[in-house]
C-alpha cells in the first residue's frame, strides 16, 4: 500500500504525549520522518521516539519552550540540519489554566496566550521561509471547538484557540500563492489524561451533549491531521475542521 507521507519531514510541537504523540505516530506510520518538541525530553519523550522509530522512520526530539521565539527558531534550524527540509508543521503545543474571568490572574491569561497562540506564530515565522524556498508545505494548527463557541471558565484558552483560527486563515491567504497550505483542526471532547480527571458524572453529562454519544480519541484527531498533511487535501486551505462528533454544528 502506498504511504501517504513517504519521505516527508514533519515538525510537531508538544508531542511527547497525548494528541501530539498520536499525530506523530500516525504520520510516522505513513512514512514521514518526525521531529518533535516538548518542554523536556524525559522518559515519556524517549518512549515516543522509540515508538516512532518502530515504524521504520527517523525520529528526533528537542527540549524547547514553544512560547520562546528564540527557542522556536533554534529548533527549526536544528531540524533542517537533521532532515534537510520541513514539509509539514503541526502547531500542537498547548496548556490550560481554567478559571472564571473574575478570578483569572494576568499570569494565567499571559501563559495560555503565549503557549497556545504565540508559539504557533513563532514556529510559522521560523518555518515559512523554508517552505517558500521549497515552494510548498502544509501548516496545521491545533485549535478547539471552544475557539469557535467560547466556554465559561476558559476565556484565556478560548481566546487563544480563536486566535489560532484567524492566524490560520491569514497565513493561508498570505502563503497560498507560494504553494503553502494552512488549516486548523478543532477537537471537541477528546478522551485524554486531562479528561480522565473529570468525575464520571461530569464525563457522562458531556457525552450526552455529543450527537455521536462518545468522546473522541487522540487517533480521531490524528487522522484528520494526516488528511491535512497529505496530498489528499491539496486543494484545502484556510479551513477549520471540527473533530467533535457533531457537538459543534
Amino acid at each position: 500500500m502506498m504511504q501517504l507521507l513517504k519521505d516527508k519531514k514533519v515538525l510537531i510541537t508538544g508531542a511527547a504525549r497525548g494528541i501530539g504523540k498520536a499525530i506523530a505516530l500516525r504520520m510516522a506510520g505513513q512514512g514521514a520522518d518526525i521531529a518533535f518538541t516538548d518542554l523536556k525530553v524525559d522518559e515519556q519523550a524517549n518512549e515516543t521516539i522509540a515508538q516512532i522509530e518502530a515504524c521504520g522512520v527517523r525520529a528526533v526530539a528537542y527540549a524547547s519552550n514553544a512560547a520562546s521565539f528564540q527557542d522556536a527558531h533554534q529548533v527549526v534550524t536544528q531540524v533542517v540540519q537533521e532532515f534537510g527540509r520541513i514539509d509539514i508543521l503541526v502547531n500542537n503545543a498547548g496548556i490550560t489554566r481554567d478559571t472564571l474571568i473574575l478570578r483569572m490572574s494576568e499570569q494565567q491569561w499571559d501563559m495560555v496566550l503565549d503557549v497556545n497562540l504565540k508559539s504557533a506564530f513563532n514556529f510559522i515565522h521560523a518555518t515559512a521561509p523554508l517552505m517558500v524556498k521549497q515552494k510548498g508545505g502544509s501548516i496545521i494548527n491545533m485549535s478547539s471547538v471552544v475557539g469557535l463557541s467560547g466556554n465559561a471558565g476558559q476565556a484565556n484558552y478560548s481566546a487563544s484557540k480563536a486566535g489560532l483560527i484567524a492566524l490560520t486563515k491569514s497565513v493561508a491567504k498570505e502563503l497560498g500563492p507560494r504553494g503553502i497550505r494552512a488549516n486548523a483542526v478543532a477537537p471537541g471532547f477528546i478522551i485524554s489524561d486531562m479528561t480522565d480527571q473529570l468525575s464520571e458524572a461530569v464525563r457522562k453529562a458531556w457525552i450526552d451533549t455529543i450527537p455521536l454519544r462518545r468522546g473522541g480519541t487522540p487517533g480521531d484527531v490524528a487522522d484528520v491531521c494526516l488528511f491535512l498533511a497529505s496530498d489528499l487535501s491539496s486543494y484545502v486551505s484556510g479551513q477549520v475542521i471540527p473533530v467533535c462528533g457533531g457537538m459543534h454544528t
